[in-house]
């Protein structure tokens, strides 16, 4: 059973969102980076959609270069994006479904349905010394074949779990969380390492932080949402304290 300190990962798309609805430079999503990697996050995500609806190209580049923390760099397995991601070699590739008329990300990869396509789209990344992730649901089916490709690390999707708990549907919710339990067991057994995000919050956070085979959280929107009551900093602070209390 895994163990240790559980990592978090801070995304800062929406940062760009609100500057992009603008159509001006501020706010700058390095500076919210830079801001989250002081209030202690261990890493940051940024999602370079193929519409660049929120993080743009230059966005990246800047992060990869000013960056003191790991750079996850969320994308669809897509060429353009695997020449891009070759481009920057962040320290880690996760890669995800997208769909150009979706809100978020709904659903996790079709691993099984794509996995020779998939392991010979990981192999340039994993050569050149990225961690590729790939971004999938608790389905026994996904998680071996995200085994068999060559990823490194699966990070298990959490959006209906949070769904659920929102709704206060919460035996459903807590069905949920069990699948995800037993997802974070397998995928562990099988040598991967587990992540998990995606709709999480204050509220919901706890159960799913205590999962000891989960590694790292990955959180934006929330975050992002709170720091406008909280400022970022402490609004990580605070969602770093409670990942920490229910890791306890």
């Amino acid at each position: 059973m895994a163990s240790g300190k559980l990592r978090l990962g801070v995304n800062i798309d929406h940062v760009a969102t609100v500057r992009n609805a603008r159509g001006a430079v501020w706010p700058d999503p390095l500076r919210a980076a830079l801001l989250a990697e002081a209030a202690g996050a261990d890493g940051i995500t940024a999602h370079l959609r193929e519409d660049r609806r929120h993080i743009r190209d230059a966005d990246m580049d800047a992060l990869q270069a000013g960056l003191g923390i790991p750079l996850n760099f969320e994308c669809a397995a897509t060429a353009e994006m695997q020449a891009i991601a070759l481009r920057l070699v962040p320290h880690a590739v996760c890669l995800v479904p997208e769909r150009r008329e979706e809100r978020t990300t709904e659903g996790g990869l079709d691993v099984a349905g794509d996995a020779d396509r998939l392991a010979a789209f990981i192999v340039p990344l994993r050569a050149a010394g990225c961690r590729v992730s790939l971004f999938i649901g608790h389905d026994a089916r996904q998680i071996e074949a995200a085994a068999r490709v060559g990823a490194a690390v699966v990070e298990l999707h959490t959006g209906h779990y949070s769904d659920l708990h929102a709704e206060g549907r919460l035996d459903e919710a807590e069905a949920e969380l069990n699948a995800l339990r037993a997802g974070a067991r397998l995928a562990h057994g099988l040598g991967l390492e587990v992540h998990a995000g995606h709709g999480l919050t204050y509220d919901n956070v706890g159960p799913v932080a205590a999962i000891p085979e989960v590694m790292e959280l990955n959180i934006g929107h929330f975050l992002i949402g709170e720091a406008i009551y909280l400022g970022l900093g402490p609004a990580i602070e605070e969602m770093r304290r409670r990942m920490d209390e229910a890791r306890a």
